[in-house]
């Protein structure tokens, strides 16, 4: 059976996806880790004697365009694409997107992006996905949800919190919250944030998955 893959960086963003889909046997789920490496040797590995009917690259966005709050769903689609039309029918904005090798932590950083590259949103995994899908001809969708607007500091950088894998430290993160309690209230705000993110993106995703049925 031809397969529907869809990728997250981390459980955090695929969670609220994976408890509306239940056991849906055309769907798979792949959970790369962070950052443009690990998303390009898990989707190679993904794909190694396999061609999905599509792919969908999902989760986190940071705003650049300050007219996109947080909770926008927002999409990049191949041309003439069936699920570009889904994806709108369903309330996603098409949107540019820039593949960062690092997490835009502050607004200041946000908005030298958006001069820099005129994108709309920064990820870190869709532009490597999406390039090794089109080396091999599989249709692919970047669908993600703001998680912070092009307006916000993050409450930490957490960049300084992982390891050379792009993996977060969770020693580091106490140790900084250690030093610095009073950020601690900021970033349970930015937890219930991404959380509510998460959803409306999950949302989003089973509308538009309920229009290619297994």
């Amino acid at each position: 059976m031809a397969f529907l893959l869809v990728t997250f960086a981390v459980k955090e963003e695929s969670g609220p996806f994976q408890n509306l889909t239940g056991s849906r046997p055309d769907l798979r789920v792949l959970v790369t880790g962070i950052g443009q490496r690990n998303a390009e040797a898990s989707i190679r590995q993904a794909l190694e004697g396999h061609s999905p009917r599509f792919v969908l690259t999902c989760g986190f966005a940071g705003g650049l365009n300050p007219k996109l709050a947080a909770g926008t769903v927002i999409f990049s689609a191949d041309e003439n694409s069936t699920l570009a039309t889904c994806l709108l029918a369903a309330g996603a904005k098409p949107a540019k997107f820039h593949c960062a090798a690092r997490v835009a932590a502050t607004a200041q950083e946000k908005r030298g992006l958006r001069q820099s590259t005129g994108a709309d949103v920064v990820e870190m995994e869709s532009g490597v996905i999406r390039a090794i899908c089109r080396e091999r001809k599989i249709r692919s969708s970047t669908v993600r949800v703001i998680s912070d607007a092009a307006n916000e500091d993050l409450p930490l950088d957490f960049n300084r919190l992982m390891d050379g894998g792009q993996n977060l430290r969770y020693g580091k993160l106490a140790l900084a919250l250690a030093k610095s309690p009073g950020k601690i209230g900021a970033l349970f705000k930015l937890r219930r944030q991404t959380r509510a993110a998460a959803e409306k993106l999950a949302q989003v995703l089973v509308n538009v998955l309920a229009r290619f049925p297994p």
